[in-house]
């Protein structure tokens, strides 16, 4: 059997010397909202994740997960996969509804508490979780629900 075997080669570089710093939702939802394509906004549903150094100050947006009208994949292990790699210690999730809705419905829960859970186990804090609309945001931090 002589088969190669790939080695596994691991890198980071932070490209930019000044960073935004996150000090609220209020911070987080209007660095989100300005990463969104306004003209798609009402149209399907994405999913983002901010991802924050040790002192709150953005390492990046990752575009987990573009859908439909009423939904997108979330994949947990993907989330957390490039929180490793880029050394994170915080996130905050963010995703849009399309209706303009700001009320997180039953699976929008569910999936925060999966991604709490998973946070919890590698040490990497959950924030927050925002809901993002053209005419505001819902943060699941400040109502109490993380």
């Amino acid at each position: 059997m002589n088969n190669k075997i790939s080695e596994i080669k691991v890198s980071y570089n932070a490209r930019t010397s000044r960073k935004e710093k996150i000090k609220s939702s209020l911070d987080a939802s209007e660095l989100l909202m300005n990463s969104w394509n306004k003209s798609t906004m009402e149209l399907y549903e994405e999913f983002k994740v901010l991802y924050l150094n040790n002192s709150n100050e953005v390492l990046g947006i990752y575009p987990l997960s573009k859908g439909g009208i009423t939904g997108t994949v979330v994949d947990v292990r993907l989330i957390f996969s490039v929180a490793l790699k880029c050394n994170a210690v915080g996130i905050i999730l963010a995703h849009n509804h399309p209706s303009g809705n700001l009320k997180p419905s039953e699976n929008d829960k569910a999936i925060t508490r999966k991604i709490k859970n998973a946070s919890d186990f590698l040490d990497i804090k959950l924030l927050d979780h925002l809901i993002i609309t053209k005419s505001g945001y819902y943060s699941f931090s400040d109502e109490g629900i993380i």
